[in-house]
């Protein structure tokens, strides 16, 4: 046995003492099973970036309307939003706590968007990063570039409670170990607690709900106080209503883009999610919980995008 599968026995050994074997399983499962890829297995939903003749012929038709280059220009204009989130049982600590808020990053699509990443964040000032999932740009097939531009893109994440990231519907269990090595705490149905100066809130993550269905609210939970101010992830807004009964305070997720490609008024074509659409983009609310789903800092299909500009987004917390 070589000296890489018994690296990666010994990871997926490591990852058992964290999540449980049923989860494990059913990641992998699916995993394989993902190679058929032109379906979305495990929700029946359609996965319309993974048919490479439709993107084909979707750029071909921008480009013959003369529309592809505007459409570039705005992949490439990452926008950062400040979003104000009053948290009546915040910390006084934590009173203009900064969370970096990144989403559907898809970096090895094109070339340029770690670097357009880079040179956004480096002029920002912020107390916590989080990722809320899709690093890749394709659900199947190999991902060492993906993997390689995280680690150029982490020096540039470092801040007080550093970085922690969640998987979405394109990425493999894998991710996992690698990204943790370069020092981006991933979260599986787990929580992590936030200290500054003796005061704290908590951090829950969950494993995709869309696509894997490994996601495990309960679980992420179960170590947080009930009166704690408290924020989950999730890569896609499945769980708003539950979360919202577990007592969760703000709710971060991505996996639409916003619609990527949308009508004037910023209306969505496609948005692949199974939600209101006032929950599709930007900031929302449900009973007392509050949420934001990111339009996406990369793009996926095309490097494209119309009436929906990709954002980086900094949560601005306050009592």
């Amino acid at each position: 046995m070589n000296s890489t599968i018994k690296n990666e026995i010994s990871e997926m050994e490591s990852l058992l003492q964290r999540i449980d074997e049923a989860h494990l399983r059913k990641r992998l499962s699916i995993q394989v099973g993902v190679v058929v890829r032109l379906l979305g297995r495990g929700t029946g939903r359609f996965h319309f970036e993974n048919f490479d003749f439709a993107m084909i012929l979707l750029k071909c038709f921008l480009k013959a309307i003369g529309f592809y280059r505007r459409g570039y220009r705005n992949f490439k204009n990452i926008q950062i939003i400040h979003n104000s989130v009053k948290l009546p049982r915040l910390p006084e600590k934590f009173d203009g706590y900064t969370i970096l808020h990144l989403s559907d990053l898809h970096l090895d699509m094109d070339p340029v968007i770690t670097d357009i990443i880079i040179d956004r964040v480096s002029e920002l000032s912020f107390d916590l990063c989080v990722i809320t999932g899709d690093y890749r740009f394709r659900t199947h097939g190999i991902y060492g570039k993906s993997v390689e531009e995280v680690r150029k893109l982490r020096p540039y994440l470092d801040c007080e409670h550093g970085v922690f990231g969640i998987l979405g519907n394109h990425d493999f269990i894998e991710f996992v170990p690698a990204f943790e090595k370069m020092g981006v705490r991933m979260l599986m149905n787990e929580s992590a607690e936030l200290i500054r100066s003796g005061q704290s809130i908590w951090l829950a993550g969950v494993d995709d709900p869309h696509f894997y269905g490994t996601h495990d609210l309960a679980r992420a939970s179960q170590d947080i106080p009930a009166a704690a101010t408290k924020i989950i992830l999730a890569h896609t807004q499945d769980l708003y209503q539950r979360a919202a009964n577990a007592g969760f305070d703000l709710y971060l997720a991505g996996h639409t883009h916003g619609g990527q490609i949308c009508l004037p008024g910023e209306i969505p074509i496609l948005a692949h999610a199974a939600c209101p659409r006032r929950i599709l983009k930007k900031a929302w609310r449900f009973q007392r919980m509050q949420g934001y789903t990111s339009c996406g800092t990369g793009s996926s299909g095309l490097p494209v995008r119309f009436n929906c500009l990709p954002e980086i987004i900094l949560h601005h917390l306050a009592r």
